[in-house]
């Protein structure tokens, strides 16, 4: 029979149990060894519970003989083993001698049933096809998504749901597409996501005009409201003071022009060591531009171990030695047919004699049911002149926009023609690419552009986000070659137009192109020196 200790050795031992305790948690010991060696905790139980845990078995088993010893001996062997699973072990024995729920427990008192759980809502369907049909199941982050949904959009572009899940995984892209079909959300929104949190200068975006510029950042900015990440804009036109205190400051994403980005980088304001994400939009323009020897010096300064993103509305082959240079096995990305127009848009040709173009085009404007008309010119002083020429009429408010136009000026014009203030906006090539205006109606070329992707590029700014626009082209014999060129390019031919009672000058484009397009090969021929008559 185990004796009792006395009442001196009951604090003596309860200090040694603390000192074992410690001991162990120093000695990388289990707690299962502390209560094998503790005389109180033999098997890591208060003394009371075994206790009673052995009065119930002797009278359970009638006072077999070697019971209770035997019930400690199997006690003490589990606590010498140390192991946190025979604790746990125990623990559930326990909890297997309790009555079921709905019995009466020892005290007599009932124990209530569980109380059912609700079945966790069923995961949101994933949508069938080949690629997803909302924004949630592309892998964005929940800030991004909030930023897309207070922006208003519920459904990703094509272009959108075949970029974001290449771009999330960390390849280099190059992503071509139709004009107007959500390109700068292709890469904005993964590279949001990847970016995670504010940090340093981590994503850099290059643009080859302001007014570019201004729109992908006002972007960045929309969708990343939730994120903190922050955007800076950096272009010329404007002072550097305010551009210069921005990027000390610290920002994560800049979106520049060449030419100032470079101004940084002599001067050791902009530091491009850090970069992770390198995105050139608009790749096809900047190298018309001549910005090319500008974008491989920015490109060699930033890290090899980057993402790089080619984003254009078209892919020309001189595009090639560029992504050789930057890109690392690139995923292509291409919607759409290239050089292809959006299918909303509808095309017509007004044939005209060249000295009766501006006569030609204010009928037009008077005979049309308009919202806001873009009219594009080949030069700086068509733009002025036909600019001068709307506000004599006095009845169309108008802007004028080229690169002669101070940044101020050009972007008050710009806001102004999207808040409704214009309704007319004469310009040159430098507003054709990319600039996101809702609500454009009507696009007219007052003269065919020479680059026939320029004309895919001018009716872009029509028919975008699914509606509907008209592109009206005002040509001339001399023009016809080009008008052929744009055909060829866009795969249609393009529905010829007379104004009814207009005084047209006669020339031969208007009742027969063939002989107009023979007049002008005779033209050519000799010019070219044919043989000389006799």
């Amino acid at each position: 029979m185990e004796s009792k200790p006395t009442s001196d050795a009951g604090p003596r031992r309860r200090e040694g149990d603390r000192r074992s305790k410690k001991d162990a948690a120093t000695d990388g010991e289990r707690p299962g060894d502390w209560a094998a060696r503790s005389g109180d905790r033999r098997d890591g139980r208060p003394r009371r519970e075994r206790g009673e845990r052995e009065r119930s078995g002797r009278r359970e088993r009638g006072g077999e003989e070697g019971g209770p010893r035997r019930e400690r001996s199997d006690q003490r062997e589990r606590g010498e083993r140390g192991e946190r699973g025979g604790r746990n072990r125990d623990r559930s024995e326990r909890r297997g001698d309790r009555p079921e729920r709905g019995e009466r427990g020892r005290r007599g008192r009932e124990i209530p049933p569980p109380v059912p759980k609700e079945p966790a809502p069923p995961p949101p369907p994933v949508p069938e096809g080949p690629f997803p049909e909302a924004f949630e199941v592309l892998g964005l982050s929940p800030a991004v998504l909030a930023g897309i949904r207070e922006s208003g959009y519920e459904t990703p572009t094509e272009i959108q749901r075949k970029s974001i899940p290449i771009v999330l995984e960390g390849k280099d892209v190059v992503g071509a597409s139709q004009t107007g079909t959500g390109k700068t959300a292709a890469f904005a929104l993964p590279t949001l996501t990847r970016l995670g949190v504010p940090g340093e200068f981590r994503c850099l975006v290059l643009e080859p005009t302001r007014e570019l510029a201004a729109q992908v950042v006002e972007q960045f900015e929309k969708y990343g409201k939730h994120t903190g990440i922050r955007s800076l804009l950096v272009h010329g036109g404007v002072g550097y003071d305010r551009q210069r205190k921005g990027l000390q400051r610290g920002v994560d994403v800049v979106v520049a022009t060449p030419g100032r980005l470079l101004d940084f980088m002599s001067d050791g304001t902009a530091d491009l060591s850090g970069i992770e994400v390198l995105i050139l939009d608009e790749v096809d323009r900047m190298l018309d531009m001549g910005f090319l020897p500008d974008v491989r010096r920015i490109v060699e300064r930033t890290p090899n171990a980057r993402q790089t993103l080619f984003f254009s509305a078209t892919m020309p082959p001189q595009i090639q030695n560029l992504a050789d240079f930057a890109l690392k096995d690139p995923a292509s990305v291409e919607v759409g047919v290239r050089f292809s127009p959006a299918e909303t848009v509808s095309h017509f040709m007004y044939p005209v004699a060249g000295d009766q173009r501006q006569e030609l085009l204010m009928e037009i404007l008077k005979r049309t049911h308009f919202n806001s008309v873009m009219i594009f010119t080949r030069t700086k002083m068509q733009a002025d002149q036909l600019f001068s020429a709307l506000q004599q009429e006095g009845e169309y408010k108008a802007a004028v926009m080229h690169s002669d136009i101070r940044q101020t000026e050009r972007e008050r014009a710009l806001k102004g023609f999207r808040d409704g203030e214009f309704e007319v906006i004469v310009a040159t090539d430098l507003a054709a690419r990319g600039l996101d205006i809702s609500g454009v109606t009507h696009v007219i070329n007052y003269m065919v552009p020479e680059n026939s992707e320029d004309y895919v590029h001018r009716i872009g700014r029509t028919g975008r986000a699914q509606k509907e626009g008209d592109a009206f082209t005002l040509f001339s014999a001399e023009e016809l070659p080009n008008v052929e060129s744009i055909e060829r390019l866009i795969g249609q031919k393009i529905e010829r137009r007379k104004l009814d009672d207009f005084a047209y000058k006669y020339t031969t484009v208007l009742n027969n192109e063939d002989r107009a397009k023979a007049i002008l090969t005779g033209r050519a021929k000799k010019k070219g020196g044919g043989r000389r008559r006799r």
